[in-house]
């Protein structure tokens, strides 16, 4: 079994605006759940991590949250993708493409002649 990684640090906030992207309002608990499941359960998300980042980006503007009830009948904070948070997801997918592009050359230096 493969031991749980830490989030790689400006990693957090692409995973929640994607995941939110992808399966619309999401209490934290099920944001933090989701991540961890698309890793392959890699990632370990506690309390302590995924909601300063859900507090951020709300404060940043790309997250909106309201009150609802969970799937177990318990009151939960619901996030939602603002549209300034859809601009901020594909400044974030363009920035780690980039990122990625970028470390592939060290990882793989004769594949990049260019």
């Amino acid at each position: 079994m493969a031991e749980k990684a830490d989030v790689r640090q400006g990693t957090l906030a692409l995973m929640v605006l994607k995941t939110l992207e992808a399966l619309g309002p999401l209490h934290g608990y099920g944001i933090a759940r989701r991540i961890e499941q698309v890793s392959g359960n890699r990632l370990a998300l506690n309390y302590g991590t995924i909601y300063p980042a859900l507090l951020k980006l709300e404060q940043e503007g790309s997250i909106a949250s309201e009150w609802g009830i969970s799937e177990n009948n318990r009151k939960a904070k619901y996030y939602r993708l603002t549209r300034a948070g859809r601009g901020q997801l594909k400044k974030e997918e363009r920035d780690w493409a980039q990122t990625a592009a970028i470390i592939a050359r060290f990882l793989n230096p004769g594949e990049s002649a260019s």
